[in-house]
Order: structure tokens, then C-alpha cells, then sequence
């Protein structure tokens, strides 16, 4: 499958509660391919749906060293974390090369659907129990920023807003065209 786009901040996908996924089917389940064929090609260790304009309760994660452990998570639910907090630098694909200090769970207890519809419970520790926890906010429409102060979250931002028209302008800029090189010659 395609890799798909991925919606940066201020996108509205990013802020929308997400459906439940009521069935699965051949759409859900083309639905997650997409999603890990995104995260891989970005090399990314989580992706939710909303970040490629899909509003539907859906995660994918790989936060194995080789990267060969990717996993599916349909309408995830934390029922429990733990009192003791962890706080580390955290990033988000729809902020690219932003990052921040966040504190967060140091783990967490979670129910979801696998791709067979079959319920599941995992416990999540270190940087999975952080990874799940930052993609279970992207589908309640919570982005990372919202754990920071508003001063931070300003700053965050304001760099955000930099980097992405310094994209844009050289996105912009003209290719450099063989047959122009080899007309100034003649």
C-alpha cells in the first residue's frame, strides 16, 4: 500500500474525537497496512489515524530496536496507569522535528481490538507505555503540546510555524533542469 500523508499542526484531524471502529473489515484492515507502510516509510514508532486524516480509533506502534515488532491497536482504552512518572523528550510526526519534555505514566494497562476483532489487554512500560499514551491522545483529539505549559507550548509552536515555511519556500524553489544546464552551455 501507498504511503499516506501525514497532517501537520494546526490540521483540524488533529483536534476531532475519533469513531469507534464498529466492524472489521477489508477497509480496517487495508486501513492499518497503510498506516504501518506510513510509519515505516518516516520511521516513525507510533502513527494514529487522525494524522492521516482518518478519524477512526486506530494506532499502530514499533518501538523495537529492529524494528520488527509492528502491532495494530483498534479502540484502544487505558484502564490503569501507574502513579510513578517519567519525564523524557517526546516528538510527534505531525510536528516534525519538534520536541519536548514530557512527563507522562512510566506505564499503563490498556484494552484494544487486534485486526481478528479479538480483545485484547497489554501492560506497556518505558518508551511503549509513552508511545501508546501519546497515540491513545491523538485519537481523544489531545496533541503532545497540550502537556506543556502555554509558554512552551507558544514556543514549540512559533519553531513549528518556522520550520514549516522554510519547507514550504524550498519546496518552492526552482528544480534544476538538465536541458536549462545544457542550453547555457550551447
Amino acid at each position: 500500500m501507498p504511503a499516506k500523508k501525514i497532517y501537520f499542526y494546526p490540521d483540524p484531524y488533529l483536534r476531532q474525537t475519533n469513531q469507534s471502529i464498529i466492524e472489521i473489515n477489508e477497509d480496517v484492515r487495508e486501513l492499518a497496512q497503510d498506516l504501518l507502510d506510513t510509519m515505516n516509510k518516516v520511521s516513525g514508532l507510533g502513527l494514529a489515524a487522525p494524522q492521516v486524516g482518518v478519524n477512526k480509533k486506530m494506532f499502530v506502534m514499533d518501538c523495537s530496536p529492529k524494528r520488527n515488532n509492528s502491532r495494530v491497536f483498534i479502540n484502544p482504552t487505558i484502564l490503569k496507569t501507574s502513579e510513578e512518572t517519567e519525564t523524557s523528550e517526546e516528538g510527534c510526526l505531525s510536528f516534525p522535528d519538534q520536541f519536548a519534555e514530557i512527563t507522562r505514566p512510566s506505564s499503563c494497562h490498556i484494552s484494544y481490538s487486534d485486526l481478528e476483532g479479538h480483545i485484547q489487554e497489554g501492560h506497556f512500560e518505558g518508551l511503549e507505555a509513552r508511545c501508546v499514551q501519546h497515540e491513545i491522545d491523538h485519537l481523544n483529539g489531545i496533541l503532545f503540546i497540550d502537556h506543556l505549559s502555554k509558554l512552551k507550548k507558544k514556543n514549540l509552536v512559533k519553531k513549528l510555524d518556522k520550520q514549516l515555511l522554510k519547507d514550504h519556500r524550498k519546496s518552492m524553489e526552482p528544480k534544476y533542469s538538465i536541458r536549462r544546464h545544457n542550453e547555457q552551455k550551447n
